[in-house]
């Protein structure tokens, strides 16, 4: 069924109060949202346990903090904090008067409740410094800490960190996030259907949104439908022909076209995340960190930017996004085109230049691998580029296509070599996600263990006592992971968004980091 923005008119023989017409007809505001390309795939809306969580994710549950795209913090369900001065303790007021979708209160006791539920999960590592949790009365919450956490409140910001209805989560198991879904958010989830679409219906009684939305209540919005629609061409046309409102992701190649469409609006935000190509370092050939080192100065970053997005963006040259300071590495260990040094450091690992081209080993093998990529038009674009550069070093690719689902279970058993992804997360701890050695197959695509690479991860991530040791601590990290060459950094996006302005009106500036609820709380559908 294709959710439209038009009113929905009761008809029949009776006769209709105009009253009565118009409450329905307000009841029955509807859009449509397409998920962007990197959204797709996911397969639970549990934010406890889930390791891939979409937009719809923040609209179903509300965290203690907001981030705005400044990279301040607001206050949410929690009204307020305060670190003690050694940083072993973290007290917060909350939100009078929050319930969660089953009618049961959030308080302080929701708080304690929830912090247990992420052990033995791959999002533990949020509340790791978290020792326990006391609860002062009902509206006031303290965390005692292992070890300092300066990153605590953006931990508390994450989507990762919305806070489900301690009851159901109990009550449903796991079940919880796929059959249904209790939070204290704008929206509610109606129904989920998976690699398909989400619905969502407004939740009447929210009124307790933070300052980052200039609506305090319910949203105006009664449900919104988001649809995972792989390929972005159809999901651009369907923008074109009224069957999305919204697409949270559109390709720079688009741009063009749709400046010249009359009811087309673009928003751009500043991207949090790159595109990038991970090498597994346990499959041959790429166990050899020459030709590792050489496959990263195959690709031309700049010319991608170029070709691709038209200019748009900016090239990656190292795995983290160029606002944090964790990114200002030693430049020698920025990834950079070089075919010279990438030729001259195949030769010496044993990788001569065949006649054809591929170049081959001394047992007769070619430097033939292969590549993956997921079934949306931007990877699939990017992807057919990154495997004409490679065959410019000698490097034979063949590209496998898979769905946002099979190709993570492909990581998890080993079975690939190559891939191009992208991530978007605007902290430097992604590269605990991507580069622990607790994580392999997925989210570690790299398949790399190393004892020093762990015991950097760990200081960065256990043992900064300030954000400026942190900073340092994820910097000398961060730089360990670039001498290993355990991926190619290509490209630092834009985020994009369109939306059609004869049915939906956009709050402009967007608030936040992402879009996300403190922005769907605002919009409107056009009359």
């Amino acid at each position: 069924m294709r959710y439209t923005t038009k009113k929905r008119l009761i008809t029949g023989s009776a006769i209709i109060s105009a009253g009565f017409l118009f409450a329905t007809a307000s009841m029955a505001q509807e859009i449509t949202i397409a998920f962007d390309a990197g959204e797709l795939g996911s397969t639970s809306y549990n934010p406890v346990t889930a390791s891939n969580l979409n937009s719809a994710a923040s609209l179903i549950y509300d965290r203690l903090i907001e981030q705005d795209a400044d990279q301040s913090y607001h206050p949410h369900l929690a009204t307020s904090w305060e670190e003690s001065a050694d940083g072993m303790t973290w007290t917060f007021a909350l939100h009078e008067g929050v319930t969660f979708h089953d009618g049961s209160p959030f308080n302080a006791q929701s708080v304690a409740d929830w912090i247990p539920d992420f052990a033995g999960s791959d999002n533990e590592y949020l509340v790791a410094a978290i020792a326990s949790v006391d609860v002062i009365d009902d509206l006031t919450v303290r965390f005692n800490m292992e070890r300092p956490e300066p990153n605590l409140l953006y931990n508390f910001a994450s989507t990762f960190m919305g806070i489900p209805g301690p009851a159901a989560y109990e009550e449903m198991g796991e079940d919880f996030g796929v059959t249904g879904a209790v939070g204290t958010g704008p929206f509610m989830l109606e129904s989920f259907e998976i690699g398909l679409q989400t619905v969502l219906v407004r939740n009447d009684d929210y009124a307790w949104a933070s300052d980052l939305s200039e609506n305090q209540g319910a949203a105006h919005v009664q449900q919104i439908t988001f649809r995972e629609i792989p390929d972005q061409s159809t999901a651009f046309l369907e923008l074109q022909t009224g069957g999305v409102d919204l697409l949270l992701g559109v390709p720079t190649d688009f741009l063009q076209i749709l400046a010249a469409e009359p009811n087309i609006q673009v928003i751009h935000m500043p991207g949090t995340g790159i595109s990038y190509m991970p090498i597994n370092v346990t499959a041959p050939p790429f166990d050899d960190i020459l030709v590792r080192e050489a496959t990263g100065l195959a690709i031309d970053q700049p010319a991608i930017v170029a070709a691709v997005y038209n200019g748009v963006g900016a090239p990656a040259h190292n795995f983290l996004i160029s606002s944090l300071p964790e990114a200002e590495v030693n430049d020698d260990l920025n990834v950079y085109p070089d075919l010279e040094r990438a030729g001259a450091l195949l030769d010496e690992a044993g990788w001569m230049m065949g006649a054809d081209g591929v170049r081959m080993n001394a047992e007769g093998e070619s430097l033939s691998v292969d590549l993956f990529t997921a079934n949306s038009t931007e990877f699939t674009r990017l992807t057919q580029v990154v495997q004409a550069q490679l065959a410019g070093i000698g490097m034979e690719a063949t590209i496998t296509v898979f769905d946002s689902s099979t190709i993570r279970d492909e990581y998890r058993r080993n079975a690939h070599q190559l891939a191009v992804r992208a991530y978007d997360w605007n902290n430097s701890d992604i590269l605990d996600w991507f580069f622990s050695g607790t994580r392999l197959g997925y989210p570690n695509v790299s398949m790399w263990e190393d004892a020093e690479g762990q015991r950097l991860n760990d200081r960065a991530m256990t043992e900064s006592a300030t954000f400026d040791e942190r900073v340092a601590n994820f910097l000398a990290y961060h730089e360990y992971v670039l001498s290993q060459h355990l991926f190619v950094p290509i490209y630092q996006p834009t985020k994009n968004i369109a939306f059609n302005t004869d049915t939906v009106i956009i709050p402009d500036p967007v608030r936040g980091t992402r879009f996300r609820s403190q922005t769907v709380l605002d919009i409107r559908v056009v009359e």
